[in-house]
């Protein structure tokens, strides 16, 4: 068997190399004639502004685990990765061109993908419809529900989802539930992790507690505005200095402008604190083991969980119920990350247990996608049937609450009810061809009396 893995993120190749180690993924060992294939391609917006998996120097020994590496642009280029979306006519021509191209039997295959909703990931499990399908989990993503509904054919040949355990006892969404889970062990996914540092310089200070914060460009998503970002950053460093430190440790976000860090500074220097900026490529769960740091700060990234579990380093953050109040609309991607984050890092945090984080998780899920995470609405209700008003605002609004009729929601006026769908039509259209019905069959009974 052939095993193509179709990757976009170092995250999502650690992963892949981790599971791979721990014999997680069998199948296609060179003993048994199978072969591993790597093809990367990458999603940024401005694919040349970015150095690829395939070209990553500290990646080599990542994808030195694979046979072949086939990069997905070398097929698709100039066309972007993600605006390949074929006519499903073209489908059977492609698929013999890249079985070509890349010298497969497509009969004898294993995909592995990472963000199955969009192109190429997309392309390339419905261009092989033979293929048995695993998705690679990609961060805290890989804890929300789908948020596209997946053809049939395509979804009933997804498998497995196989993601890097880093909160530990709650299980990822997406493609459930069909799908078996398949957690890499965190000390697996913490030895591929390190192969990435290739020594670069960082600035080690032994004598120095040190707290690393991490920005995130969140403007750029247009989750909040500049000087709300701004805002945001300053609050992460007051969040910092909770532990008391010497020095202040900040990475920004790469595409972050310099406004970001000289507001960031000014708030550190504010606290008596010393301030670092650090824009080297070290992942960010890395650089907080090599400066030996008490704590990461960020809003809502995967590497706060992901240095806690694989690490051990305490982890903070702060505007997350800001975030959450902002997101639009309540299916935004960002919102189970967030979601997840803030539950992990919220003082005395009602979800310390891993079974009650599942509980919030899958309600949120079910909220956000109540059709095609349908069958999480029992637990939707579980939560909220226990919950005061203030933790059921952190997570849910009541608008969603009552489109869904779910426990906690406000109580609907007359005129809500009369405009409220039921059936596909609102309830007054609803009336009206009731009575227009009736008047029709009344119609039909008055001219059979006449003998008409």
């Amino acid at each position: 068997m052939t095993q193509i893995f179709a990757l976009h993120s170092a995250y999502g190749l650690v992963t892949a190399a981790a599971a791979i180690d721990a014999g997680l993924l069998d199948g296609a060992s060179t003993a048994s004639g199978g072969e591993r294939l790597l093809v990367p391609f990458t999603s940024s917006r401005a694919p040349e502004t970015v150095v690829g998996l395939a070209d990553d120097p500290v990646l080599g020994s990542l994808r030195a685990r694979f046979d072949r590496i086939e990069p997905l642009e070398h097929l698709l280029g100039p066309l972007h990765p993600s605006a390949w979306e074929p006519s499903d006519a073209d489908l059977p021509m492609l698929e013999r061109l890249f079985a070509r191209a890349w010298q497969l039997d497509p009969r004898d295959l294993e995909l592995f993908v990472q963000s199955p909703q969009v192109a190429p990931a997309r392309t390339l499990m419905a261009l092989f419809p033979q293929a048995r399908i695993t998705i690679v989990g990609d961060g805290l993503m890989t804890y929300a529900p789908m948020r596209v509904r997946i053809p049939y054919p395509v979804a009933a040949r997804i498998e497995r989802v196989v993601h890097a355990d880093v909160v530990p006892g709650v299980r990822p969404l997406v493609a459930s539930p069909g799908a078996e889970v398949v957690p890499v062990p965190p000390e697996a996914f913490a030895a591929a992790l390190r192969e990435t540092d290739a020594g670069a310089s960082v600035p080690v200070d032994h004598d120095s507690s040190t707290v690393l914060v991490l920005g995130q460009y969140l403007s750029a998503l247009r989750l909040m505005t500049a000087a709300e970002e701004i805002d945001l950053q300053k609050r992460l460093i007051d969040r910092a200095a909770q532990w008391g430190p010497q020095r202040i440790v900040f990475k920004p976000h790469p595409a972050a402008p310099p406004l970001v860090t000289a507001a960031v500074e000014a708030r550190a220097i504010g606290h008596g604190v010393d301030f670092v900026e650090y824009r080297g490529p070290l992942a960010a769960e890395l650089l907080a083991e090599r400066l030996d740091a008490v704590a990461v700060v960020a809003g809502f990234s995967t590497a706060l969980p992901t240095v806690q579990t694989l690490f051990g380093r305490a982890m903070g953050s702060a505007g997350n119920d800001t975030v959450l109040a902002a997101l639009t609309p309540f299916e935004n991607s960002n919102r189970i990350p967030v979601t997840l984050v803030d539950a992990l890092t919220r003082e005395d945090s009602p979800y310390a247990d891993p079974a009650r984080l599942q509980l919030l998780i899958d309600a949120v899920g079910y909220a956000m996608q109540p059709e095609i995470a349908g069958h999480l609405r029992a637990r939707a209700e579980e939560l909220l049937r226990g919950l005061d008003a203030g933790e059921r605002d952190r997570y849910f609004t009541p608008q969603r609450l009552a489109e869904l009729r779910l426990p906690g929601a406000p109580v609907e006026g007359f005129v809500r009810r009369a405009l409220r769908p039921a059936g596909g039509v609102g309830r007054i259209e609803e009336w009206r061809l009731h009575a227009l019905g009736a008047r029709r069959r009344a119609g039909r009974a008055w001219r059979a009396i006449r003998g008409r």
